[in-house]
This record gives C-alpha cells, sequence and structure tokens, in this order.
C-alpha cells in the first residue's frame, strides 16, 4: 500500500497570496505555485518574517530561478534563471499565465521563520511546504502559518 504525500512529504495552503508560512523547523523548503489568468502578468514579492504576525518583515532576495507556462497541463514548464531576487515578475503572454518558484529554509535570515509570497495583482498563490519536519496524518498537521 502505497503512502499519500499529504502529512508525509508536503502540507498546502491553497489561499496563500500575501499569507505568513511556517518554514523553519516545519519544512526543508516551500514552493510557491502562481496562476493568473488572460495573459496579463503579474508580480510577485517574496518577504521574511519572524513570526506569523510579520515582525521584522522584509524582502528576501532568494528567488534565482522561475518556471513558467499556460497552467492548463498543455504545455511544459520553462525555466528562466535570474539574479537573486525578492521578486519575479511574469509577462502579459499565456504562456507565462502559471509560475512556479521555490524557497529553502536555509535562505532565511537567522531568526526568521516565515515566508510569504504576495500577488501585486489578482494572481493566486498556493504555498506548499515540502520535506516536513515532523511526518503526521493530515489531520494532526499543524496550521502552515502559525
Amino acid at each position: 500500500m502505497s503512502q499519500k504525500a499529504l502529512g508525509r512529504l508536503i502540507n498546502t495552503t491553497p489561499a496563500a497570496d500575501g499569507v505568513w508560512i511556517a518554514l523553519k523547523g516545519a519544512a526543508a523548503g516551500v514552493t510557491f505555485s502562481c496562476y493568473l489568468a488572460g495573459a496579463v502578468g503579474d508580480t510577485y514579492t517574496l518577504q521574511e518574517a519572524k513570526d506569523n504576525a510579520g515582525t521584522g518583515a522584509q524582502n528576501l532576495a532568494a528567488i534565482t530561478e522561475r518556471y513558467t507556462c499556460t497552467g492548463n497541463g498543455t504545455d511544459a514548464w520553462t525555466r528562466t534563471p535570474q539574479a537573486a531576487a525578492a521578486t519575479v515578475v511574469t509577462t502579459a503572454t499565456a504562456a507565462q499565465n502559471a509560475m512556479v518558484c521555490e524557497v529553502e529554509g536555509t535562505s532565511l535570515s537567522d531568526t526568521y521563520k516565515y515566508v510569504k509570497l504576495t500577488s501585486t495583482g489578482a494572481g493566486t498563490v498556493t504555498a506548499i511546504t515540502r520535506d516536513l519536519g515532523a511526518m503526521r496524518a493530515p489531520q494532526n498537521l499543524p496550521a502552515t502559518g502559525a
């Protein structure tokens, strides 16, 4: 019998636009999956904080690549490297409606434990914390923002 990923490998926050996500001690990293239909482009900004209230919030220049596609399963991901930055900008093309970027827990500054990715437009952001510090049944997982 196979083991499911939720609680063993991942935890997720489907509505994570601008939401603080616990990282240090909770997971090795977070994958942000973003989507904005209509080929209008968007800007996403990554920040870190000491707690889920946003104490000491500051931009985190840790994004070194992003992957984009239409988001409807008809095309493969396109990798775009970038100099380490706190922002990701998608262009106004359908091939960049969907965007994924990852942040490692080791990227956070000392005493910082939370990250958030915020869309400046109407893009949706889903946070998928991965490589969990402790495996639990899904119903026993802690809230990702706690």
